[in-house]
């Protein structure tokens, strides 16, 4: 099997050619004396912890006793990637995210895509995500999905070519984004001299951006939306980034008991009384939003909030209703929405999928098992699949059982050979295979900031990235375009370092130009 790997021409390393855009980097890492890196990661860590940047893992996803709240592993080593590569993937990921938002629209109004042929009638009408409560309804600028987190690999094709493949849509509540930019905030706090040699395009804007978004997604009449974040609060897994990104925005965090409705508005508590809430920026899953419609015992959430979103006076992003389109059992049909919609062919191309809910597709999947990925259709986190090659035969036959069981609740892929990314451990510097969360914010327009969050598997030889699952984060550098300008060094660039409340002159050139939790 081909593999490839993101800096080094050829796996093993030694005696390797460095790919060209990581050129200037490993001049500079082979400078660096093991001890200095060690003493720099030890660093890091003691930062995010005094910070408070964790996650928490629950009962028997607990398993090696450490406690509920966890550091994600960071790695020293980023990964770098080229002014082109990432030009043609923001054309991609503009191209999907608009498609799959002009479907989510689509789904609930006229179906014309359902009237096609093109995604079965039942894929909707049975799924769990489909939200019946929104046929009809109404949102800002027909987008529903405002915050989209694409999930990104490179796989190597028949000559071993490196190829960006899309692994899955996140459009209901993606996280991750704080870990982009407290990543970066580290790498320029630790070794602040690798911003003065490398063009890094910046990042720290993402909450800026965000805002933005957030704001032009408010109900028309507002001219001075307030804007909230919504969490169901401290004990959940994602509760720093929550609070990070109230922060770095500059608005209220709150939790579903902190807002009620009056007349179809809805109102949070303040110590100077009840302040009318515009946008809402959800963290909380659909069925804990109001207890009038969904979940009846839930306390996440606000009574009356559907009320007040359906009379068009309260904007929820994202949209109540978005999950239709990022469940896997749709993620198969995403390149023909690209084209019905659009009539373009899609710039990012999807890993081929079994459907297991066809019977072809099941049999299929049921006789080479062994060989595949197989997932719920509803899962998330690593949780609820099957790595066929890394798995037992008692364990592959104990899932065969489950999948034959209930085959419209799973889907199957081939088992990618994922790029890897030299990462610093414990034996020094060793591939781990890596992959990219982009994230796409979609208003008046879409917008991003270049980069990403990469997750990386830090145990020898695992595909799984994720971080309930031992999977770690790098930095992600996207090169910018090298532009010769006048002066010794090229184009000079502030970077500010956020919390620090410092900034960094960059006087950055390169050489030439290059996926939570």
């Amino acid at each position: 099997m081909h593999k490839f790997d993101e800096m080094y021409e050829r796996l093993p390393y030694e005696g390797a050619a460095i790919r060209q855009h990581y050129q200037r980097y490993d001049q500079w890492l082979a400078k660096q004396p093991p001890e200095v890196m060690r003493s720099r990661r030890e660093e890091a860590e003691m930062i995010f912890r005094r910070v408070g940047i964790t996650f928490a893992v629950y009962g028997a996803k607990d398993e090696d006793g450490s406690g509920t709240e966890r550091l994600i592993p960071f790695d020293l080593l980023p990964r770098i990637i080229p002014a082109d590569e990432w030009a043609s993937m923001e054309k991609g990921l503009v191209q999907r995210v608009t498609a799959l938002n002009r479907f989510i629209h689509d789904i609930y109004h006229d179906q014309e895509i359902v009237k096609a042929g093109i995604v079965p009638a039942e894929q909707i009408q049975g799924n769990a995500q489909f939200r019946p409560e929104m046929m009809g309804v109404t949102v800002p600028n027909n987008i529903y999905s405002n915050i989209s987190g694409i999930d990104i690999v490179r796989a190597p094709d028949s000559a071993g070519k490196g190829e960006y493949y899309v692994l899955e849509d996140n459009l209901r509540v993606p996280s991750g984004v704080s870990y982009m930019l407290e990543n970066r905030k580290m790498m320029m706090r630790l070794f602040p001299e690798l911003f003065a040699q490398n063009r890094v395009a910046p990042v720290a804007h993402y909450p800026d951006l965000l805002l933005e978004t957030l704001r032009a997604s408010a109900p028309p009449a507002t001219a001075e939306p307030t804007v909230v974040v919504l969490t169901p609060g401290m004990y959940n897994s994602a509760y720093f980034e929550h609070a990070f990104l109230a922060q770095q925005m500059g608005v209220e965090l709150v939790e579903g008991q902190d807002l009620f409705v009056k007349d179809d508005f809805v109102y949070m508590r303040t110590t100077r009384g009840p302040r009318r809430v515009d946008v809402i920026y959800r963290r909380v899953d659909d069925d804990f939003l109001d207890p009038e419609v969904f979940r009846p015992n839930s306390t996440l959430g606000c009574a009356g909030l559907m009320r007040a979103y359906k009379a068009g006076n309260v904007v929820i992003c994202n949209a109540v209703g978005t999950g239709i389109a990022d469940d896997k059992s749709i993620y198969p049909y995403v390149p023909k929405m690209v084209e019905f919609y659009l009539g373009e062919q899609p710039i990012l191309k999807n890993v081929p999928t079994w459907m297991c809910r066809n019977k072809d597709d099941l049999d299929y999947v049921l006789a080479h098992m062994e060989d595949l990925v197989v997932k719920e259709v509803h899962g998330a986190g690593g949780y609820g699949m099957l790595i066929g090659p890394a798995s037992t035969k008692a364990e592959i036959d104990e899932f065969r059982e489950v999948v034959r069981a209930k085959p419209d609740g799973y889907i199957a892929q081939p088992t990618l050979s994922l790029s890897s990314s030299p990462t610093f451990v414990d034996a020094g510097i060793a591939p781990r295979h890596i992959d990219l969360r982009p994230f796409v914010l979609s208003a008046k327009e879409v917008q991003m900031v270049p980069g990403g969050l990469t997750r990386v598997a830090l145990k020898e030889g695992s595909l799984v990235v994720n971080s309930s699952q031992g999977g770690g984060t790098k930095d992600t550098w996207v090169l910018e375009p090298d532009r010769r300008f006048a002066g010794k060094n090229g184009q000079s660039q502030s970077q500010t370092q956020g919390g620090q409340g410092q900034s960094q002159s960059q006087s950055q050139s390169m050489n030439s130009s290059s996926s939570a939790a």
